[in-house]
């Protein structure tokens, strides 16, 4: 085969990756299959890094209590958001497991029962959100400059939080089905949307006027909101693997505690991941609003870099799945350190570039000498564990797509609340180090934490779980 051929092989590939003309990847080529699933879910990704990017970018330009004020939201919604994630995994581990097992009606059943669980806890966030948004930016340490400022944001992003909630879930729906590239077109068109209302809706235009950064969470829920509606007409109008019946429309109790059970371990270890990011936003706040801001925009940055990546890792996700419910185990860890090498490839050339560009990157968002000098900081100390890191998010994934939530979940305990917050505030606080040693000690808990994944997969322990 000439070079020129496999150039034209691999294109002709991606275009049909990106049609999704293929949702079961049980037999073949290791290589195709990870290429199959992870173009469509590093272009979802990718979209949803470049959003996360633009956002800020827009909100930068209202002030710096502005881009406060959405660090320290997120920082909250992220542990809210950790409970849709560990639902979203156990809905992709669940289904992927029945389609390997060619049961697509029990699959269908699955993801209908989660979208059940997911609309309750959207409400309950909701209603908490709206009452108390004041109260939680208050006890982020916010200042009541930005309190005044930013409250209607918090309020109108956790009032609206069922759009972030049902989109990621009901992607990790399609994924699981092996559907990527539906999911990839559903994120496409919410971001889209999104991007297009947000400088509109923070700036004004014409009759609209300026609504700052509540004009941003504005944005976000409808931009959102447009994509869950696209989800569910495919849902039950389309002519994917996974369909709504009349006849699984019941509450299946035995499927909701099925998929609870893998979701608590799922959201167990996001949640130990989201509250180890609160306490890291904590020690930064009180070295005031540049240092925050620095932060919140070279994190923007750093999840414009790892999204792309958490798509190879969703791909590694299904196909653990799909090959253990077909009975193929040692294909399952083959498609893994295929896919954790290529993600290595990846995110380790990313490493390099913002090791050296960090400040232009940074210049890029804001011109305040004090924020760029914090946000430099952070971007060079975090890429350092990219290569680690290409590793440690292949093979959690793996072991979530396996339905072994509870090993992650440990391990993410051990490194982020044993090693991570310790760090921090031992060099940012006590050794004066302040922000750097945060940015520090997140590099090194990243890195341990992969390592010891590591050691962990090899023993195989996650091949012999039933879902």
């Amino acid at each position: 085969m000439t070079f020129m051929h496999k150039i034209r092989t691999f294109f002709s590939l991606v275009k049909k990756a990106v049609k999704g003309t293929e949702t079961e990847f049980t037999t073949g080529s290791i290589d195709k299959a990870i290429l199959m699933l992870s173009v469509p879910m590093v272009l979802e990704m990718a979209m949803e890094s470049l959003f996360a990017v633009v956002d800020v970018f827009f909100v930068s330009k209202v002030g710096k209590n502005a881009v406060a004020t959405v660090g320290l939201t997120e920082s909250v919604l992220t542990i809210i958001y950790s409970l849709a994630m560990g639902l979203s995994m156990a809905a992709t581990a669940m289904i992927a497991r029945r389609i390997g097992e060619k049961d697509e009606k029990s699959a269908s059943a699955a993801a209908l029962q989660a979208i059940y669980i997911a609309l309750g806890l959207s409400a309950i966030v909701s209603i908490t959100g709206v009452i108390f948004a004041e109260d939680i930016l208050r006890l982020m340490g916010a200042s009541p400059a930005i309190i005044e400022e930013g409250h209607l944001y918090t309020r109108i992003m956790f009032g609206g939080n069922f759009s972030i909630t049902l989109l990621f879930l009901i992607n990790g729906i399609f994924r699981g089905a092996g559907d990527a590239s539906l999911a990839m077109r559903s994120l496409w068109i919410a971001n889209i949307a999104n991007i297009m209302l947000g400088p509109i809706l923070i700036f004004g235009l014409g009759p609209i006027p300026a609504f700052g950064v509540t004009g941003a969470a504005i944005a976000t829920t409808i931009g959102r909101s447009i994509g869950v509606c696209y989800q569910v007409y495919h849902l039950f109008k389309g002519k994917g693997i996974i369909k709504m019946h009349l006849d699984n429309i019941a509450i299946r109790f035995d499927i909701v505690s099925r998929l609870l059970k893998v979701a608590a371990g799922g959201a167990g270890q996001f949640l130990i991941a989201s509250a180890s990011w609160i306490f890291l936003v904590r020690i930064i706040s009180m070295f005031g609003s540049e240092a925050l801001a620095g932060y919140t925009i070279a994190i923007r940055v750093v999840i414009f870099a790892i999204m792309p990546a958490w798509g190879m890792a969703n791909a590694a996700a299904t196909l653990v799945g799909q090959n253990l419910g077909a009975g193929f185990p040692d294909r399952a860890e083959r498609s893994v350190w295929r896919t954790a090498f290529f993600n290595m490839l990846f995110l380790g050339s990313l490493g390099i570039l913002f090791l050296f560009t960090a400040e232009r990157v940074i210049s890029l968002f804001t011109h305040d000498p004090g924020i760029i000098m914090y946000g430099k900081q952070c971007l060079q100390y975090v890429c350092l564990g990219y290569i680690f890191y290409a590793y440690g998010m292949v093979i959690s994934s793996s072991f979530n797509g396996a339905g072994d939530t509870k090993t992650p979940t440990i391990l993410n305990l051990f490194g982020f609340w044993a090693i991570q917050i310790p760090i921090a505030y031992l060099m940012a606080v006590h050794l004066n180090m302040g922000p750097k040693g945060v940015f520090i000690a997140i590099a090194v808990a990243e890195s341990l934490l992969a390592t010891a994944a590591i050691l962990v997969f090899r023993r195989g322990n996650w091949k012999t779980v039933k879902i």
